[in-house]
Parts: C-alpha cells; sequence; structure tokens
C-alpha cells in the first residue's frame, strides 16, 4: 500500500511538473516578439474569431506561434479572446500577447488625412477621393447635407455653396472611414471655434456675423504664406472696410474667374463684375474663396492696429506695407513692376 502511495505521489508529481512545463513553454511563445522587421498593417476582417486570427498572422509570416500552441492558449490562458475587426499597426518588438490586447480592445490604427488651409472645397474632395484608407462617398446632395442645421444661426442654411465652411486641421481616422465622416467632423470643428472666436472677438470690428469673419479669413489665408502677418493683414482689410474702401485683393478675383483662370491675372480679370471682384464691389465677397485654419480665423477677428491701407507683395511671400497712396505705388514699382 505504501508503495502504491509512494507510485501514486511520484505520478502526480510528474503530471504537474509536466503541466508547469507546458505552461511555461506556451507562455514564452505567445510572449516571444513577433516575426515583423518593420511596422506592418494588419487587417482583421468581420467575423473573424481568435484562432483565425493567429492563422492569419502565421500566413503573413508575422508569427511562428504553431496552431497547437495557439490553441491552447487561446482556450486556457488567454482570456478576452473575442477579436475585433479593423486595421491594426504590428510592431517589431511585440508579442502574440500584445496585439490581441490591440485586437481585443478595438485599439486600430489611425490614419491622418492633412486638408490644407488656403486650398478650396474642390481641392479638398480631390484630397479626400485620392486617400485609399477612406471611403469616398460624397456628391453634392450629401455636401449640401452635412452642413445644414448644424445648430447654429450663422451658417450655413442660408449660403448656396458650402466653400469654406469646414475647418483645415489634421484629421485622424480608421481605415474604411467615409469621407463624408472627416468633412462632418471639419464643419463641426469649424462651427465650435469660430464661434468660440466670435465671443471674444475685438471691439467694433466691421463684421457683423461670424460668417463674414470667416470670409475675412479665407482672405487672409490666401494672401499671406507668413504666419506673422496674418494679423498686419487682417489690420490693413479692416482699415479699408472701416472706411468703404474696396479691397482690390487679386485671391478674390480668381476665385471668381473659377476654373477658367490660367494663372495670369489681367486688367481686363479686374475690371469684369463678379460677385467676388473686389475691384469692382465694395465689402466682403458673397462667400468665403478657401478653407481657413484656426490662426487666420483669429486674425480676422483679432486684427493688428495699423494705419496702414496698402500692402504690395515683395516676391518672397513677404509683403511692403504702406500707409499712403504714394508709399503704397512706390512699392509697386520697386516690387512688382522691376519683376
Amino acid at each position: 500500500m505504501k508503495r502504491i502511495v509512494i507510485i501514486l505521489l511520484s505520478l502526480t508529481m510528474l503530471v504537474a511538473v509536466g503541466g508547469a512545463c507546458s505552461v511555461m513553454y506556451v507562455s514564452s511563445e505567445v510572449s516571444a516578439e513577433l516575426t515583423v522587421e518593420s511596422e506592418t498593417l494588419f487587417t482583421i476582417e468581420n467575423g473573424s474569431n481568435a484562432y483565425r486570427t493567429v492563422k492569419h498572422l502565421r500566413k503573413v509570416g508575422a508569427t511562428e506561434v504553431s496552431p497547437f500552441v495557439a490553441k491552447v492558449w487561446l482556450k486556457f490562458f488567454a482570456g478576452n479572446t473575442a477579436v475585433k475587426s479593423g486595421t491594426y499597426m504590428l510592431r517589431p518588438g511585440q508579442s502574440l500577447v500584445d496585439v490581441f490586447t490591440l485586437f481585443t480592445q478595438g485599439d486600430e490604427h489611425l490614419f491622418a488625412v492633412s486638408l490644407v488651409e488656403g486650398l478650396t472645397l474642390a481641392q479638398w474632395l480631390e484630397t479626400l477621393k485620392q486617400n485609399t484608407d477612406l471611403v469616398f462617398d460624397l456628391n453634392e446632395e450629401k455636401l449640401d447635407q452635412l452642413t445644414k442645421n448644424n445648430g447654429v444661426d450663422w451658417c450655413c442654411d442660408n449660403v448656396s455653396q458650402t466653400e469654406g465652411v469646414y475647418l483645415a486641421d489634421t484629421y485622424f481616422f480608421s481605415k474604411g472611414t467615409a469621407a463624408s465622416e472627416i468633412l462632418k467632423r471639419a464643419h463641426r470643428a469649424l462651427v465650435d471655434f469660430v464661434s468660440r472666436e466670435w465671443e471674444q472677438r475685438d471691439v467694433e470690428l466691421p463684421l457683423t456675423t461670424p460668417y463674414e469673419a470667416l470670409i475675412l479669413a479665407s482672405i487672409i489665408e490666401k494672401e499671406t504664406a507668413v504666419p506673422e502677418e496674418r494679423d498686419m493683414i487682417s489690420g490693413v482689410f479692416v482699415n479699408r472696410l472701416n472706411r468703404n474702401m474696396r479691397l482690390q485683393t487679386d485671391p478674390t478675383v480668381i476665385y471668381g474667374i473659377g476654373p477658367a483662370f490660367d494663372g495670369n491675372i489681367t486688367r481686363k480679370h479686374l475690371r469684369t463684375a463678379t460677385p467676388y471682384n473686389t475691384y469692382v464691389i465694395k465689402g466682403l465677397p458673397p462667400t468665403p474663396i478657401a478653407m481657413a485654419g484656426k490662426a487666420a480665423i483669429h486674425a480676422a477677428l483679432h486684427p493688428l492696429t495699423t494705419d496702414a491701407l496698402y500692402f504690395v507683395a515683395k516676391g518672397d511671400g513677404s509683403h511692403q506695407f504702406s500707409t499712403t497712396l504714394a508709399d503704397h505705388n512706390a512699392a509697386v514699382r520697386k516690387y512688382q513692376l522691376k519683376r
């Protein structure tokens, strides 16, 4: 009897040792680094389960964990194995345990699209269309729907088009996001930002609505690529509006010409009456002429106090500002006519 007890105890110990060794082996396998040499995108399709996901990882060469070890780990040790569909980023140094944490939490890789200030809606739409990680679903009807009934009374139920009513910024998204969702976020961001800035605007501005501030911001955005000049250019335009002077800014004329513009602005263009020709009309054009970023919007509502009424491009991206027409004409001769 004593001998039997000893044998049973020995067998139990062997089983325990063997089990411990098995656990250690499984643990070491699933904790080993993935076999990826660089960041690699990995997509889990709808309907995939944990085991199929491991098989897919093996197929693409991301792991060498055997199917048997994977089954044991998933069944007895992994905990939550409900993987979520999506696109994830695999990185060197991660283990199977690490990436399954991402998969079960749905911590997808975020892609980015930069919607650049100073560009038009048509150019933005082309950017969105070319981004293969987005689903392009935009047309004129959907664009109109994106900006209607947004809860504010200054934009955009009464405007005929949606130029300039999205905030220029970089937007992050998971693969397969609809392009309309990006623009919806950009519009909401624009409304929120302009509404806050409008409440903190400088006093006695010649602007009656936040939408007018947005129009001015779009012109500022097109007029300079030098960040330090934005509030100065805003100050010049505000001075001209206060004095009932025409803005006389080329970017509005170019926008009014539309796709027919060939890069060369002529005297005929400056004399042709369009709603956007600020050499002909007084005040602001009817809509923004481009997408504005936060800095230009802030500048429109917080112009620099200046006596300047004119500016001319110097050819290096910056401008020469003048307070009198004589000084301005001299600057034009210096920086424009000589070129």
